[in-house]
């Protein structure tokens, strides 16, 4: 890592030489205690007990339970399919609200189950569901609500609550990213009717691929464990029709070993986002995503805004000249499932009714964060996005130059 000058040509994006050697992701999976997670992974060898339910899978659970204070927690090999089988248990039909600004699982995992993803617009400071144009959303053949915590930040639950309530509509959430968030001092895992976590390996606390569902309902809680197995109630008896989604015994032992961990983990991310803020002080146009001190939170998302007017340069060329530095900033999330296919075509004018969803689409930028990067490298990173803005004539002029080198080249 070099240290930044003061000299626009010497940003790598116009020639100079990338301030990283090596690549800064956002989301690089943290390991936690290797010789913990080898120590598990040989007893599970040692046991051949490699799925099917067995003990690190049920310790698992527990200790996810416990943490989101509920009764009740059912592991599935991904988020995505924790989704799928959560509506399939509560029977949806029809559609179902959610926002646009989301990975575009949250949407897919609804369409594979046959249900027709409604794209409602977001609060413009939250970056949640708005509960107001959830209400305008509402049909004959509307059948549940589920919102997004985006970036761990608790949607407006008890307003979603009040509109469900007051329409008969399920309310579910993703919560992909709030593992170990809070709502008002109480964890977030026990709204709604349930919630679903991710455990991929871009969150802070991973199994290599995993997710669950969480829940105090306890019918609900069995019919997802039996669907999670195929539908078997025994040796030799279905109950339902289920699938294989089950979390194998060393995604477990690795989920484990993250939450052994999980304090030095958001530690690590609460010391980033303060250093975040602390290096972008004062620089124009750039706004820190900013998180309740009195709440929870893991930290896991350094979201910045880019207000161009402000900057004078967009979300999209602050993110090229990042990516020539080999950090891996994300435009989070671009362009909006319902400018994705097969959303896109089945209802082309989504967009019309999603104005913040589209503002905040076009000027959301995530950067690198967790245990792969300290206070050095975002000291360098703030201050190419200093030297970025201080230089707006000269880099705007540059920019020019490189995208139509790029174009006549290709």
């Amino acid at each position: 890592m070099r240290r930044v000058t003061r000299s626009v040509e010497q940003l790598a994006l116009f020639g100079g030489t990338p301030a990283f050697s090596s690549v800064l992701h956002v989301g690089r999976p943290n390991v936690g205690d290797r010789t913990r997670l080898l120590d598990r992974i040989g007893d599970i060898l040692d046991s051949r007990w490699l799925s099917n339910n067995g003990p690190y899978v049920r310790e698992f659970e527990q200790r996810v339970a416990d943490l989101a204070g509920v009764r009740h927690c059912v592991s599935t090999c991904n988020a995505t399919m924790g989704i799928q089988l959560l509506v399939q248990a509560l029977g949806l039909t029809g559609e179902v609200i959610l926002p646009s600004l989301t990975f575009v699982a949250s949407a897919h995992a609804l369409a594979w189950q046959g249900l027709t993803p409604v794209f409602c617009d977001v609060d413009p400071v939250t970056h949640n569901l708005d509960p107001a144009r959830v209400q305008e959303l509402i049909t004959p053949r509307t059948s549940a609500i589920m919102g997004v915590h985006l970036w761990g930040r608790p949607c407006d639950v008890d307003a979603l609550d009040a509109v469900a309530r007051r329409h008969g509509l399920v309310l579910i959430f993703d919560a992909a990213h709030a593992f170990a968030c809070s709502h008002r001092g109480r964890m977030i895992g026990g709204f709604g009717r349930a919630e679903v976590f991710s455990f991929h390996a871009t969150k802070f606390v991973n199994s290599f691929e995993g997710g669950a569902v969480v829940t105090d309902d306890d019918g609900l809680a069995e019919r997802i464990r039996l669907t999670t197995n195929f539908g078997l109630s025994g040796p030799d008896e279905v109950a339902l029709l289920g699938t294989n989604a089950k979390l194998s015994e060393a995604a477990a032992a690795m989920g484990l070993t993250s939450l052994d961990s999980l304090d030095e983990f958001v530690a690590v991310n609460r010391d980033n986002w303060h250093a975040y803020r602390a290096a972008l002080r004062g620089v124009p146009g750039m706004h820190l995503a900013a998180f309740d001190p009195g709440e929870r939170n893991n930290y896991q998302y350094v979201v910045v805004e880019v207000d161009e007017d402000r900057a004078g340069v967009s979300r999209d060329q602050l993110q090229a000249v990042l990516l020539a530095e080999n950090v891996m900033a994300r435009r989070y999330f671009h362009p909006g499932c319902h400018r994705l296919e097969p959303y896109r075509s089945r209802d082309p004018h989504a967009g019309d009714r999603l104005p913040q969803t589209r503002r905040l689409a076009g000027r959301l930028l995530v950067l690198p964060s967790g245990t792969a990067i300290g206070r050095t490298e975002i000291r360098v990173i703030g201050e190419i996005i200093r030297l970025v803005v201080g230089s707006v004539p000269t880099v705007r002029r540059r920019l020019g130059s490189v995208m139509r080198g790029a174009v006549a080249g290709g």
